[in-house]
């Protein structure tokens, strides 16, 4: 199938099998697409934490509406975002660029001094609400990902933040939670969405053309 025919062919999962595994390489180029997403001067100011422990997602599930998704999912991606920007990981990620491309430039140098004198020295929550917009460009990614694999999925919001980031310890490592994202396999005989048609409004009350 092409890129069209499988996100025609994905939906948000309601009823996943907990028998089915999804195969280990087609979590890594989900995860490796994920990591190759566009953020914000490419600082990538977020974590992927991939939980796959039955007892931790319990936890989760508990926090997260009951839904069962969570515990069923073969694979249960949790995006976390930065609490704030910070100049050790501004710094952070200019060096490894610095690193990587053996060396920088003045022009390179005079951007990065130019984010350290924004980023820092705003409010930490303005700081975190554009870190997690950056995480929302890897879970489209990563839905997208994850259809071209014929991987089920289903992004969700619906979950207590405060208590996930305290199930996961996020608060020790900067992070806090923004979305997560189970990875598994449909029941196809007892989703109730699987063979409803996709609904989207048609491409001319959708997109507009300035010319």
């Amino acid at each position: 199938m092409d890129l069209i025919e499988k996100l025609n062919w994905r939906y948000a999962t309601k009823k996943m099998l907990p028998q089915k595994i999804v195969p280990q390489e087609k979590v890594e180029r989900i995860l490796e697409a994920i990591r190759l997403a566009p953020t914000s001067s490419g600082l990538q100011p977020y974590e992927v934490i991939v939980v796959t422990n039955p007892g931790i997602r319990e936890k989760i599930q508990a926090i997260a509406k009951n839904q069962a998704q969570v515990t069923d999912c073969s694979h249960l991606l949790v995006f976390a975002a930065w609490d704030n920007y910070t100049a050790e990981r501004i710094n952070m990620m200019f060096d490894l660029t610095n690193e990587e491309r053996g060396g920088g430039n003045e022009g390179w140098e005079n951007y990065r001094a130019m984010l350290l004198g924004m980023y820092p020295p705003r409010n930490a929550e303005e700081n975190y609400q554009h870190a997690a917009r950056q995480a929302y460009i890897g879970l489209g990614v990563a839905l997208v990902a994850a259809a071209f694999e014929e991987v089920d999925s289903t992004p969700m919001e619906g979950f207590d933040p405060k208590a996930l980031d305290d199930i996961l310890g996020l608060p020790a490592k900067g992070l806090r939670s923004v979305t997560i994202l189970p990875l598994g396999y449909r029941v196809a005989d007892q989703d109730w969405l699987v063979n409803l048609k996709k609904i989207r409004r048609p491409r001319d009350r959708f997109v507009s053309e300035v010319k």
